[in-house]
């Protein structure tokens, strides 16, 4: 017989603890490229994506098998709708809960990269970022997101997910204008940061509604190219048992 899905209490506990350590890493990374190479953006960004890159997969390995390593609300908000048809998935107040703990999560994760490099634990990013570049940036990188994750659900390849979904987000750091937020929460706790991955107060709204967007856009092209109806939404990222507590 299956092991029973971890209780909700465990997995909103997973979801905040995996994103604030995916912000630690983003804004950290982006404060030591920064200053490990000051005159050279090429590099700095190339610094941050690859630690993005490695530390993603590792968590999502990590955190997988007890929340399904959504760490990012459009990933959770597609899981929901996506359940709705089959009563799979998360549940609206799941849902609702794994929201919140990753944007909780993700503001102590900028708040703990400030402290690690001796900066001031609150700030307010004044870096602004939001032309209709880098929005149609953020609602391409968001797309591919859940189309792949959920094209990896319904195809059964869930166990690809650490490699594959960290290796869209890198490629997405170079070849989009914005650099792939492609998350609510991440941008939310980017903007507590007045570094290299930080983001003005200003720009967020902006991206935030398209990565939204560019979730509705990816659920709708799953919809065309793998129209079965999914039998464990809520495995979105790393599969788990479907039996509950």
């Amino acid at each position: 017989m299956s092991a029973a899905v971890p209780a909700l209490a465990r997995r909103v506990a997973a979801e905040a603890v995996g994103t604030a350590a995916l912000v630690a890493v983003v804004v950290g990374s982006g404060i030591a490229a920064q200053q490990l190479s000051p005159h050279d953006v090429g590099l700095q960004l190339l610094e941050n994506s690859t630690a993005t890159v490695l530390g993603l997969a590792v968590l999502i390995v990590l955190f997988g098998p007890v929340s399904g390593a959504h760490f990012n609300p459009a990933v959770s908000l597609a899981d929901w709708l996506a359940g709705r048809r089959g009563n799979t998935g998360l549940t609206g107040p799941e849902a609702v809960a794994y929201i919140a703990a990753q944007t909780f999560g993700a503001i102590a994760g900028a708040v703990l990269a400030n402290i690690m490099f001796n900066l001031p634990a609150a700030q307010i990013s004044t870096h602004h970022r939001v032309d209709s570049g880098h929005l149609v940036g953020e609602i391409v990188a968001t797309a591919g997101l859940i189309a792949l994750i959920f094209a990896l659900a319904r195809t059964g390849r869930t166990t690809l997910a650490p490699a594959v979904v960290a290796a869209w987000i890198g490629a997405a750091y170079w070849f989009t204008s914005s650099t792939s937020f492609a998350n609510p929460a991440v941008t939310i706790g980017r903007i507590f940061t007045d570094t290299f991955a930080g983001i003005a107060p200003t720009s967020a709204p902006g991206f935030i509604i398209a990565q939204f967007l560019g979730a509705l856009i990816g659920l709708a092209l799953i919809a065309i190219i793998y129209p079965a109806a999914p039998t464990s939404a809520d495995n979105v990222v790393v599969p788990h048992p479907q039996t509950q507590d």
